[in-house]
């Protein structure tokens, strides 16, 4: 007779989302992925598409937590470790700092945190012989509860990085931004048209750049506007330097770097005839994706910048390849992907597709440079070389009423300048926004 099937046991609520974010946490930290590439892009991990959205938002969020606070974690929770983390269980290490970030900073109750936590112990092969160790030391941090200290900026910021702010801004403007960047931003995004009226839709308000925030979570695509094409996602301080060019109705403008297309739209719906450049067919099909959605047009050219030939054009905007360090709001894991040693490397770049931009240019022309990066390497000193070694170019200095009247926003040279901790509110959920360097150049026309 044949024995009766039984069915497998559902896996406990939650534990999948757990599951995958320590997965994700792994390939940052140990495989130095790129947290968006884990998460939607070509490592996206396999298990992601079977999860609700709710867990799905979950999975980023508790990955982006941990990345967020990672100095303050391995802190806290090693000061409960006489032998410190595991070195022959790196997993345990995750599972750890995932527990705690859980108890400390998100909204989930301390015995659901410490049982998935133990759960996670128990299904790896090295880290199962911890799990005591794991239910043992996540029961401290949620005893110790509010007594635990807050999240400490400096710590959970590489010593490098906060080396170069204080020599660059200040002791006070390092330690600002460095504060900054350890809260989860809003939702930003560009509208064709009607901002108030967007930001009432989403439940956000109007910035002074014109930009629309909100707080909006889960699923983008599922938000108001989205499969319409009214907007798209871009950082307010992405947003400004293509409004730089002013109307560019009747012009031929290249877009250098363009993919994923946020600048690239801006350029369009002010008038430009755009010419969209990017070396990576992948990230190009990406903004025929979202022009798509947009109702846009523009040309597309998969092509090395250094390499291509076209134009001459009315207006470029050269949207470098930088360190991305000021987009760690946003992008938690900049800090421990990158190192120094790689800003030479990216000047060097930098340096050659400046060069490249100029050739592009009419007599007359107007050349936008940007970069978000808080590194003056890759902003201010890369205009200063340009400026010293090519005399066909000049600076064509960027105001306050360029930026909004936002002042602050102008360096002494001229250029635009953004600090994350700029456009401040009572509520950091609602204040903020990305580091970015931007110079507009203009081609003599003699």
């Amino acid at each position: 007779m044949a024995r009766p099937r039984t069915s497998p046991q559902p896996e406990v609520p939650g534990l999948a989302a757990r599951r995958i974010a320590a997965d994700i946490l792994d390939g940052v930290l140990r495989r130095r992925i790129a947290l968006d590439d884990l998460l939607s892009g070509k490592n996206a991990h396999p298990g992601l598409p079977a999860l609700a959205d709710r867990d799905r938002a979950l999975t980023r969020r508790l990955a982006a937590t941990v990345l967020r606070r990672l100095g303050t974690l391995r802190h806290l929770v090693g000061g409960f470790l006489e032998k410190g983390f595991p070195a022959d269980a790196p997993r345990a290490e995750t599972i750890l700092l995932l527990g705690a970030a859980q108890i400390l900073w998100l909204e989930v109750p301390d015995h659901a945190a410490v049982d998935l936590s133990v759960r996670l112990a128990q299904a790896d092969r090295r880290a199962a012989r911890y799990a005591g160790l794991v239910n043992a030391v996540l029961r401290r941090v949620a005893q110790k509860g509010a007594a635990t200290p807050a999240p400490d900026a400096a710590r959970d910021t590489p010593e490098w990085l906060l080396k170069r702010w204080r020599a660059t801004y200040g002791p006070d403007v390092a330690q600002a931004i460095a504060a900054a960047i350890g809260h989860e931003p809003a939702l930003d995004i560009t509208v064709k048209e009607n901002p108030a009226s967007w930001a009432e839709r989403l439940r956000g308000r109007v910035l002074t750049t014109g930009t629309v925030r909100t707080l909006a979570h889960g699923a983008i695509s599922l938000l108001p506007g989205f499969t319409e094409g009214a907007w798209w996602v871009q950082d307010a301080a992405a947003a400004l330097p293509a409004r730089l060019f002013g109307d560019l109705h009747g012009m031929d403008v290249a877009d250098l770097c363009a993919a994923p297309g946020g600048k690239t739209a801006q350029l369009v719906l002010v008038g430009g005839r755009v010419t969209a450049v990017d070396r990576s067919p992948a990230r190009l099909n990406r903004l025929r994706e979202n022009f798509a959605r947009l109702s846009l047009q523009a040309e597309t050219v998969a092509a090395d910048v250094l390499e291509w030939r076209a134009g001459p054009f009315d207006a470029v905007l050269l949207d470098a390849p930088c360190s991305s360090t000021g987009t760690i709001r946003r992008h938690p894991d900049v800090p421990w992907l990158k190192s120094e040693s790689e800003l030479a490397t990216l000047a060097s770049l930098q340096q050659r597709l400046l060069d490249r931009a100029v050739e592009f240019l009419k007599p007359g022309a107007t050349l936008v440079y940007c970069v978000c990066s808080l590194e003056p390497e890759e902003g201010e000193d890369q205009i200063a070389a340009l400026l010293a070694r090519d005399p066909r170019v000049a600076r064509h200095p960027v105001t306050a009423q360029d930026l909004f009247d936002l002042a602050e926003f102008v360096t002494p040279q001229g250029d635009m300048r953004t600090l994350p901790q700029q456009l401040p509110d009572a509520d950091p959920r609602w204040g903020g926004l990305d580091g970015f360097y931007a110079a507009r150049l203009v081609r003599k026309t003699a």
